[in-house]
């Protein structure tokens, strides 16, 4: 094994720097090492990047970014049998007790002491080798690359988002919001049987791409409309009904407003996107249209699934990749992420 594990070091905001860290030398009966191959960009990354924290993640210390991860098991401890050397894989970046109430009500997500990739105070993948529980690495078919496998965390949220709105064959869904989650929550929604499914955005391009992975119709949010303009105008492309099931994805108050107002009676509406602490909404769809809404948070038990819809053919994630680089190029990575014009930046943490 080659000594170098070249790692993106985020020191403070607008403070990234490539160093070498050391390569772990041991690890647990319950652990594996892993090569890492490919990490795609999140927005949080980039967030934390830029700001140095996501409402109550703060950075305090340096801290390794990087959580949308595929590797290469190197290692395995001896209690280890799901995985094995040589295995190319997914991992799941949530560490979580598997001790409290909510880990054994099977809502491990919701653990209170959870440990998540490059969320302070914890290290993320964006270097060559890191270890991790190995239940925690999901095995991916020979079918499926490694680029594949990076994608498999962000199209988990997307998963378990239409999980939590229920989503079943010939449902009208709005989508709110068409960055990188929007998206792949189009994608899983569309495997599941969701039909007139409308997505919003402000960024036409990113409607454009949603369009050719099979959204059935856009609109592009101008600025001044009000939420009941946007709410009507979506709702127009199905005749003029509301929506049986709306996930938003964007965060943003006018949105999360356009999606209430549009949701039909009985609708299931779910909170996907980290919003403001305080925000104004249209609460009384709730009693008069017995609205349900829900929240999201990252995922639970949604790698194997995720791994079967693109693994079957039922999900294709190979055109979401727009740029590529080298690890030794991830400040130039981020750069391109934080510019806004890529779906999916990837960086391949291969030593050449």
């Amino acid at each position: 094994m080659a000594p170098d594990n070249l790692t993106l070091v985020l020191h403070k905001a607008k403070d990234a720097r490539l160093e070498q860290t050391k390569i772990p030398d041991s690890i647990g009966p319950d652990d594996a090492l892993i090569q890492t191959l490919r990490v795609g960009i999140c927005g949080s990354d980039v967030h934390y990047w830029q700001r140095g924290s996501i409402g109550p993640f703060v950075l305090t210390d340096p801290m390794i970014l990087g959580h949308e991860t595929c590797g290469r098991v190197v290692k395995v401890g001896n209690n280890v049998k799901n995985v094995k050397i040589g295995d190319v894989v997914a991992i799941e970046p949530g560490i979580s007790c598997f001790k409290c109430k909510p880990c054994k009500d099977g809502r491990y997500n919701l653990c209170k002491d959870m440990v998540f990739h490059a969320t302070p105070p914890h290290d993320g993948t964006l270097r060559r080798f890191f270890k991790h529980p190995a239940h925690l690495c999901f095995k991916l078919p020979d079918n499926m690359t490694a680029e594949e496998g990076a994608c498999i965390e962000p199209l988990s949220v997307g998963l378990h988002s239409c999980n939590r709105a229920e989503i079943k064959p010939n449902n009208t869904l709005l989508i709110g919001g068409a960055g990188p989650i929007g998206l792949f929550t189009l994608l899983v929604a569309k495997a599941y049987g969701a039909r007139d499914i409308v997505i919003t955005d402000i960024n036409q391009d990113r409607l454009n791409f949603a369009k050719q992975i099979g959204a059935d119709h856009t609109l592009l949010v101008k600025p001044g409309q009000t939420p009941e303009e946007i709410s009507k105008a979506c709702c127009a492309f199905i005749g003029g009904e509301g929506f049986e099931k709306v996930i938003e994805c964007s965060g943003a108050e006018i949105s999360i407003q356009t999606g209430l107002n549009a949701g039909a009676p009985g609708a299931t509406f779910v909170l996907t996107a980290n919003c403001a602490p305080m925000v104004t909404v249209p609460l009384v769809c709730c009693p008069t249209r017995e609205m349900d809404i829900k929240g999201v948070f990252r995922y639970v038990n949604s790698y194997p699934p995720a791994i079967f819809l693109v693994s079957s053919g039922k999900i294709n994630v190979k055109n979401f990749i727009t740029h590529r680089y080298n690890l030794e190029q991830s400040l130039e990575a981020f750069e391109t992420a934080r510019a806004g014009k890529a779906i999916k930046v990837m960086i391949n943490c291969e030593k050449e």
